[in-house]
């Protein structure tokens, strides 16, 4: 017993040694391939070698970016889908309706829509009419009256259906027309559906809709993917006639049913024409994720036919394999930008290749403008967001902070020519973890309605003093600190 203490007191110490030298070489080595940034790569090799064990832990649970991962892996273990969803042939049929991007206007737009076809491979399509809607009460009474007119098929996605007078009307509208013999699909992802207190799922399928929740994360061994939520917007009626933007459905949304509290202003768009074939696309990839039944046939593929003269395309970004789509479809408006950027989100946490993209923008000579909310629904985001709202500023971009109502609204438009909507917000949950969709078109007449709808928010909104406002209490920059340490999960 003697002879085994003494070998352990002489050889514990080079064991650890060894075990500790090989973990940090195996820590080091996957941060060197796999962190982009050389700052936070520097940091994590100081971390792994200064200290010994605990290091490599915390790099293996922090360090490591297993969202992707995770993703593509659910994306995986989901039964096959069968070919119609996967190349929509609808969209094959009319390839006359394709735009090749040499055919835009000016040269910053084409070389944007090079770009982004790059990027999403996903073809630019002529042929689509959109619609605006600049508040709940005018996008609901179409939703609903769409759904009311449909005839074969009703497929709706969305992050939020609450149990109050907005969701109960579309359920209401979505239980007729499945007694009408229109197939009827609903898709409300796990986390959302948990904002009332009885699930509008639960409540769907006793009246006979057919609804279903994206990504349930009930069980202890799925907590990991609790931050893959389906952020998405989509309806799309007889696979023709599409809605898509940042409203979820809730009576907050309308003047009507909302209180003046949960008040919130946003936009919502409807899209007849080829975009609708690949929205209508992206929920039925969704779905069939989700319950194993893919969607096909003419009932919710039919051909599209062209409806106006918007050029246009929807985009799916998501922690899978269209990670970051979003992301870098705004690097290329912005590094294309002339003469004016607008724009719009609720919740401004740019991480800092974005910071920096909007200064060297605002620095070539181009009115670069962020318009978010003076106040914001979730605290730890406002003390986050202040900093680099300050940030902004002082690189030169000018900031707007505009009152309430909640400003909900998620739109980037450029040169009165470009603009993006949908339902990605500016903030590492859309970039990264969020499977979200947006909509880029091409179209002046859109673009500048979108540019005056905002300009006028923009009259009324506070200029941000990023002067004062960086001159904020000790403890509003400690609260802005720690938050910000939570910024990619916020």
């Amino acid at each position: 017993m003697d002879a085994s203490l003494e070998l352990l007191r002489l050889y514990w110490a080079p064991a650890v040694s060894a075990l500790h030298v090989v973990a940090a070489l195996a820590a080091s080595g996957h941060a060197l391939l796999s962190k982009r940034e050389s700052g936070s790569t520097v940091a994590w090799l100081g971390l792994i070698w200064l200290s010994p064990g605990l290091g490599a832990v915390l790099y293996l649970l922090l360090g490591v970016n297993r969202i992707r991962r995770e993703a593509r892996s659910l994306r995986q273990q989901a039964p096959p889908l069968l070919p119609s969803v996967i190349q929509p042939t609808a969209l094959d049929a009319v390839q006359d309706l394709a735009v090749p991007p040499e055919q835009l206007p000016s040269t910053s737009l084409r070389q944007l829509a090079g770009s982004v076809s790059k990027l999403t491979r996903r073809a630019l399509f002529g042929g689509n009419e959109i619609l605006p809607f600049w508040d709940g009460d005018s996008a609901y009474d179409a939703m609903i009256d769409a759904i009311d007119r449909a005839e074969s098929t009703v497929a709706l996605c969305t992050y939020i259906f609450d149990d109050d007078a907005a969701g109960r009307r579309f359920a209401g509208a979505l239980a007729g027309a499945r007694a009408r013999g229109v197939e009827v699909r609903v898709l409300i992802d796990a986390a959302g559906v948990r904002y009332s207190r009885r699930p509008m799922d639960l409540h769907l399928r006793r009246l006979g809709v057919p609804a279903r929740r994206f990504l349930r994360t009930i069980a202890p061994w799925r907590v990991q993917f609790f931050n893959l939520r389906n952020h998405r917007k989509i309806l799309v009626v007889d696979g023709r006639v599409a809605f898509t933007g940042g409203m979820n459905v809730r009576a907050g949304h309308a003047a009507s049913t909302a209180s003046a509290r949960d008040r919130v202003v946003d936009e919502h768009f409807r899209v007849v024409g080829p975009v609708a074939s690949q929205l209508m696309r992206v929920f039925a990839i969704d779905w069939a994720f989700t319950t194993g039944e893919a969607l096909e046939g003419d009932a919710w593929f039919p051909v599209p036919r062209a409806a106006g003269s918007v050029v246009a395309r929807a985009i799916a970004d998501g922690p899978d394999s269209d990670f970051e789509k979003f992301l870098g479809v705004v690097h290329g408006a912005l590094a294309c930008a002339q003469q004016e950027v607008l724009v719009s989100t609720p919740y401004f946490l740019p991480d800092a290749s974005l910071l920096r993209a909007l200064a060297t923008t605002a620095a070539r000579g181009v009115d670069v403008q962020v318009l978010v909310p003076q106040k914001t629904n979730v605290p730890m985001v406002q003390w986050a967001s202040r900093p680099l709202q300050v940030d902004a500023a002082r690189r030169g971009c000018s900031v707007s902070l505009v009152p309430s109502p909640f400003a909900h609204s998620k739109l980037i438009v450029v040169d009165r020519a470009w603009m993006l909507m949908g339902s990605a917000n500016w903030d590492p949950r859309s970039y990264r973890l969020n499977f979200e969709v947006v909509v880029e078109i091409y179209d002046p007449d859109l673009a500048g309605a979108c540019a005056d709808r905002l300009g006028a928010r923009i009259a009324s909104a506070q200029p941000l003093d990023a002067d004062g406002a960086g001159r904020q209490s000790l403890t509003a920059r400690l609260l802005g600190a720690l938050a910000g340490l939570a910024s990619p999960y916020l």
